[in-house]
């Protein structure tokens, strides 16, 4: 990084962020090395997002309009979605975050959109699909007098491609696949990810039709439509789809729901087509070949002295629409489709993250009535000043193109538009750890939480409001701090006085149906939907998921998303609840007594290939069981064989020492290298993938107990550094590093 850095001209930057930042944003030589610093990265963007302006206005001051751009940024009152800060002003020029694309009844339509989705992973963004003009399986194929394998099939295809793309870039690709309730094969596609084995890059999310709903509460049969003919072709009573829907979702957080026809009431462009699907989160509602373009208002730098300064929130927000706006004309977009789509609406997504700050400075509860009530408030305000803007620049610039015929066109007084849409409510993961804010609309993920560092340090992080509390009220030790981390809240600690505990209430603190509360209370004052999660305790009923469903579908909610603690294989918990848990490790370390070798062992030699050449794995057994692991190369020696043998000598030493398989595949699994080989089920990622992946089927070919699916990647920590692990509009973000597992 330069050594003239101006890091310190941006007060409020943590070391979180400035870890986030180096490792995903700034621009790098091609050894890593960063070639700006996170001040140089916000004048980039502001300069790029400013130069539109002279398209408008040919003696624009565009250092004027970029001065005012760094300034909201650097003061992290406004940031846009990561594409955006990561591309503006360098050669990919990428800024979009999600797209969404049409995949037709055929097959070169179905393949032109696997293609499609390739080169918007490609350049970084997520894709949304609608799997339900798709026939379903079985149906007759007029073409070769065949039968139709069914939307499943062909989700799977766009899974592999997405895993293949993923393996590089600075950013994940992500799906959501979505299916109508009313499609032969819905029941098939609300199980397809019972055994969390496959679909793993897709988010799912059954679109659910007024007709259904109605048919729940009367507890009544629906009908099922073949969307080649859009003939009836069977019914099913849908209060029981509906609980196998919920009992899905109770078990693993899937499939979330889609109210389709509410989607599509609030659609600002009937006549340009009807909305089939979301983006990856389910926040951004767009047409086929529309792109989402978002950013987010931090509303805790909106309080002073315990009260909101609306003057200042009203100039951030005009700004902000005026910022998005130009990221439409200085986007790069990855298909002339897109291009053309997003140009002809325009649609912009301003949002929120601080939310739960913004309660806290205010001494405001997240779960009361009086929250409830400011949130109307305050997403109101954003809606209405973020319309009067997206008018004044519609006076000057001219409305969206697709203005004629829109929802703006048929008001009486048909004032210029310039986008169709103005507000979303999405996820605000890496960016809220950039501006060391809560985020979104949900509420603290923890008060305190401890993260491991790269030498094994044990650090407590503490949220910098409470930690500024409890030392002018004199409750603040580093022994409490700690304490806080491991009961995962404040509200069980007469240590903390009882005031305090009343506001720093974290998601688990909150019933779920506070959480759906809070989300209809944006939703009412957003043009597009809300991104949130409602979490649930381990302990909840399928009943718990089935009214909180319920009840978003009655209070005006676009769509719903619910985690239940634990409900994921091999969660890790950020937040030590259980201390028994880490009692009995340690007794578990005093007793460890490595085991000698007998002089016969039995065992099988696997085959894997790899990107290096195949390698051969050895894993030999003793009467307790797995007890060593050896591992050759079809080609001698060289760096990949030798890490091969050190990774056999470690692996036999935890075996012997007590270390369960499981959890040594657990390690190695998903490591990814250069070079990796293969493709689907069969793709090995690295030479530690290949070993992970052989012990696997050793286990599974010789009887062990064994989950394989529990021996995955899990959900609960970060893959990349172990750190804390946030579920938030269906996705999982780590609180430490950055990553997102849908961007």
């Amino acid at each position: 990084m330069k050594k003239d850095s101006a890091n310190d001209t941006i007060p409020g930057l943590s070391k979180n962020a400035l870890t986030v930042l180096e490792k995903r944003y700034l621009r790098r030589d091609t050894q890593g090395k960063a070639l700006e610093t996170p001040a140089d990265m916000f004048r980039r963007v502001a300069d790029t997002i400013a130069a539109p302006d002279k398209i408008y206005d040919k003696k624009a001051d565009l250092k004027a309009i970029s001065d005012n751009f760094y300034r909201m940024l650097t003061t992290f009152e406004f940031l846009p979605n990561s594409p955006t800060l990561m591309n503006a002003g360098r050669e990919l020029g990428q800024l979009s975050a999600c797209f969404v694309l049409p995949v037709g009844d055929s097959m070169e339509d179905i393949f032109d959109a696997v293609k499609f989705t390739a080169l918007i992973h490609k350049s970084g963004g997520g894709t949304g699909f609608s799997f339900s003009r798709l026939r379903p399986a079985n149906d007759v194929v007029s073409s070769t007098t065949g039968i139709s394998s069914g939307p499943l099939s062909f989700m799977r295809v766009f899974d592999t491609a997405t895993e293949t793309i993923k393996q590089g870039g600075t950013r994940r690709g992500a799906n959501m696949g979505i299916l109508r309730v009313d499609h032969p094969n819905i029941m098939d596609f609300i199980m397809c990810k019972a055994d969390q084995k496959q679909l793993n890059n897709f988010n799912i999310s059954v679109g659910l039709t007024e007709k259904f709903m109605q048919a729940v509460e009367r507890d009544d049969e629906y009908e099922l439509i073949n969307p080649r003919d859009k003939k009836v072709v069977g019914t099913h009573n849908a209060r029981k789809v509906f609980q196998r829907i919920v009992k899905q979702a109770w078990e693993n957080g899937e499939p979330g729901i889609i109210f389709l026809d509410r989607l599509n009431r609030d659609n600002p462009t009937p006549q340009v087509g009807e909305i089939e699907s979301t983006n990856p989160c389910g926040e951004q509602p767009l047409l086929p070949y529309e792109s989402c373009n978002l950013g987010s208002i931090n509303l805790g730098k909106f309080v002073k002295d315990g009260v909101i300064d609306w003057n200042k929130l009203k100039k951030v927000v005009h700004d902000a629409v005026h910022f998005l706006d130009n990221v439409i004309e200085a986007n790069n977009y990855p298909l002339q489709q897109i291009h053309d789509m997003t140009h002809g609406n325009r649609k912009i997504g301003l949002g929120v993250m601080g939310w739960a700050d913004m309660l806290i400075l205010l001494g405001v509860p997240y779960n009361s009535e009086e929250a409830v009530k400011l949130g109307k408030k305050v997403m109101k305000f954003i809606n209405d000043e973020g319309h009067l803007a997206s008018q004044e620049l519609g006076t000057k610039r001219g409305s969206f193109p697709n203005f004629k015929g829109s929802i703006f066109d048929k008001n009486s007084d048909s004032s210029p538009m310039r986008n169709a849409t103005v507000t979303t409510i999405a996820p605000t993961g890496t960016i809220s750890i950039i501006s060391n804010a809560s985020s979104g609309v949900e509420p603290l993920f923890a008060v305190s939480y401890i993260r491991t560092v790269m030498d094994k340090n044990v650090l407590v992080e503490v949220n910098p409001m409470f930690e500024q509390i409890a030392k002018e009220r004199g409750f603040y030790s580093e022994e409490l701090m700690k304490k806080i981390a491991e009961h995962g809240t404040v509200q069980d600690l007469p240590e903390v006085p009882a005031d305090v505990r009343k506001v720093f209430v974290t998601a688990h603190d909150i019933e779920p149906e506070d959480h759906i509360q809070m989300q209809a209370a944006f939703q009412l004052y957003t043009d597009n939907a809300v991104s949130k999660t409602v979490n649930f305790p381990n302990t909840a009923t399928i009943d718990d998921v089935e009214k909180v469903y319920m009840l978003a579908y009655e209070t005006g909610c676009k769509g719903v998303t619910i985690y239940r603690d634990g409900s994921r294989d091999e969660q890790v918990l950020s937040t030590a609840k259980k201390e028994e848990k880490v009692e009995a490790v340690v007794v578990a370390e005093e007793k460890t007594i490595k085991r000698e070798r007998p002089k016969a062992l039995k065992g099988c030699t696997h085959q894997m290939q790899t990107g290096c050449g195949p390698l051969y794995v050895t894993i030999n057994e003793d009467s307790t069981g797995l007890f060593e692991l050896f591992t050759t190369m079809g080609k001698a020696g060289g760096c990949a064989a030798s890490q091969a043998e050190a990774i056999g000598r470690m692996v036999s030493l935890a075996w012997r020492s007590g270390i369960q398989a499981r959890q040594v595949v657990k390690q190695l699994l998903g490591i990814s290298c250069h070079c990796p080989s293969g493709f689907g089920d069969n793709r090995v990622l690295s030479c530690a993938d290949a070993v992970a992946k052989a012990i696997q089927a050793h286990m599974l070919a010789n009887g062990y107990d064994i989950n394989a699916e529990a021996a995955r990647q899990d959900r609960g920590a970060c893959p990349e550094c172990g750190g804390i692990v946030e579920h938030e509009g269906g996705c999982s973000v780590c609180h430490v590093c950055g990553y997102s597992e849908c961007a």
